[in-house]
C-alpha cells in the first residue's frame, strides 16, 4: 500500500495550506495593478497582495529578505501547485524512505535554494550583458518547482531503472531517460525563451544542485 512519508506529508500540507490561506487572506493583485507595479517605481508592498511573498531580484524595490524562503511556498495558480504537489506526492516518499527524513528535507531545500541561485545568476547576466529589460527585476518568481525538479533528478539517480508511465504519449520510460529528456527540454526552452513566464533556469538549478549534492554524498557520505 502506498504510504505518504512524514516530511512529504508536512510539505504538502504547508504548501496547500498557504496557497489557500494567502488567496483568501491576501488575494492576488489585479492585472492592471501588476502592470503598474512592474513598470513604475511603487514601493508599497501591500499592493502586491500575496505576491509580496514571492521572490524579487535583490536590487528591486520590492525585494525583502524573507522572500528567500517564502517564495518556495507560493504558487501562481491551481495548475502550478497541482503539478508540483503531484510530483512531490509521487516521487518524494521513495526518496525519503531511502535517505531518511532529515537527509530528504536537507536535499529538498538545498535543491530549492540552488534553483534560486541559478535563476538570479541568469537574470543578472541577462540584464547586465544581454540587453534584458531592467524592469525584469520587478517580476516575481514563486513556487516549489526548483525543489521539485531536484526531486525528479534525485529519483532518476537513485532509481534509474524504475519505469514511469507517461501521459502524452502513453508509453513507459525509465526514470534515468525521463530526467535527461526533461533537463534537455528545460534547457532548450530556457535558451530559446519560447515559453515566457516560466523560470526554466530555476528548474535546471534545482536539478543541478540536486545532482551535485548526491555526487558529494556518494563521495564523502553524510552525517545528517
Amino acid at each position: 500500500m502506498y504510504r505518504v512519508t512524514d516530511v512529504v506529508k508536512h510539505l504538502l500540507l504547508i504548501n496547500i495550506g498557504l496557497f489557500i490561506a494567502t488567496i483568501f487572506i491576501m488575494g492576488d493583485p489585479a492585472a492592471q495593478t501588476t502592470h503598474m507595479l512592474v513598470n513604475e517605481r511603487v514601493t508599497d508592498m501591500s499592493l502586491w497582495q500575496r505576491y509580496q511573498l514571492a521572490m524579487f531580484f535583490p536590487t528591486s524595490d520590492y525585494f525583502r529578505p524573507y522572500q528567500i524562503v517564502t517564495h518556495m511556498f507560493m504558487h501562481g495558480g491551481f495548475m502550478h501547485i497541482f503539478f508540483n504537489m503531484f510530483v512531490l506526492f509521487m516521487f518524494g516518499p521513495p526518496l525519503e524512505a531511502l535517505w531518511g527524513p532529515r537527509r530528504f528535507l536537507f536535499y529538498y531545500f538545498f535543491a530549492g535554494f540552488g534553483a534560486l541561485l541559478l535563476h538570479l545568476f541568469v537574470a543578472y547576466l541577462e540584464m547586465s550583458f544581454f540587453g534584458a529589460d531592467e524592469l525584469g527585476r520587478n517580476v516575481p518568481m514563486l513556487g516549489a518547482s526548483g525543489a521539485i525538479f531536484g526531486l525528479l533528478l534525485g529519483f532518476g539517480m537513485m532509481f534509474p531503472e524504475e519505469k514511469l508511465m507517461l501521459i502524452i504519449p502513453p508509453i513507459p520510460i525509465k526514470a534515468k531517460y525521463f530526467v535527461i529528456i526533461l533537463a534537455v527540454l528545460e534547457l532548450f526552452l530556457g535558451l530559446s525563451r519560447m515559453s515566457t513566464g516560466i523560470a526554466h533556469f530555476a528548474h535546471l538549478g534545482g536539478a543541478l544542485f540536486g545532482f551535485l549534492l548526491i555526487m558529494y554524498w556518494r563521495k564523502h557520505g553524510t552525517r545528517l
